[in-house]
C-alpha cells in the first residue's frame, strides 16, 4: 500500500491544497489573509493567492509524518526562519502563530485533526485521505515515468501500463 511518505511531498501538498479548496468547507482563508505576512523574517505577504490551502496541506503532511501528538510551538519552529537585521548578526525566528493556529482549528472542524493534551493529531479520515491522494498522485507521476509503476497495486498498473510490471 502506498502511503502519503513515499510519494514527491510537493506533488502531494498540491493535489491536497487543491482538494482542500475544492472539497473542504470548513477550510477558507479569513478575510485578513492577504495582508498578513507569514513571519516577521519575510518582507511581503505571500503573492500566491491560495498559500493558506497550502499551509493547511503542509500541516496535514506534516502530522501525518510525525505521527504523534504534535503543538502549536513545533509548527511555529518548523515554519520559522532566519531574520537578517542589517549590520547585527542574523538569527532564528518562529512563525507567528495565528495562522497556523486558525489553520488547526479550520482542520478541526472539518474532522481531519483531532485535539489531545499532548497536542494535534491526524484523524483516521485525516490519514486516509492523505493515503489516497498519495495513489492518486503516484498514479500521475507513474503515467509520467512508466518506471515507478512497480510500486503501485497490481489492479492499478494494469489500468495504467495494460500489464503487470512483476514478472520477467
Amino acid at each position: 500500500m502506498v502511503t502519503a511518505l513515499e510519494v514527491p511531498a510537493d506533488k502531494l501538498i498540491e493535489k491536497l491544497a487543491s482538494y482542500l479548496k475544492e472539497n473542504v468547507p470548513e477550510v477558507k482563508p479569513p478575510s485578513w489573509v492577504q495582508f498578513v505576512k507569514t513571519g516577521c523574517f519575510k518582507e511581503k505577504p505571500p503573492e500566491d493567492p491560495d498559500w493558506w490551502y497550502y499551509r493547511a496541506a503542509s500541516i496535514l503532511r506534516k502530522l501525518y509524518k510525525a505521527g504523534k501528538p504534535v503543538g502549536l510551538s513545533e509548527f511555529r519552529k518548523e515554519y520559522g526562519g532566519r531574520k537578517r537585521r542589517g549590520g547585527r548578526p542574523e538569527r532564528s525566528y518562529w512563525a507567528p502563530g495565528n495562522s497556523i493556529r486558525k489553520i488547526l482549528q479550520q482542520l478541526e472542524q472539518a474532522q481531519l485533526v483531532r485535539r489531545t493534551r499532548e497536542g494535534r493529531i491526524l484523524t483516521p479520515q485525516g490519514k486516509a485521505l492523505l493515503d489516497r491522494l498519495a495513489i492518486e498522485v503516484l498514479v500521475d507521476v507513474a503515467r509520467e515515468k512508466p518506471e515507478l509503476a512497480k510500486y503501485l497495486p497490481e489492479s492499478i498498473q494494469v489500468k495504467i501500463l495494460g500489464f503487470t510490471s512483476g514478472g520477467s
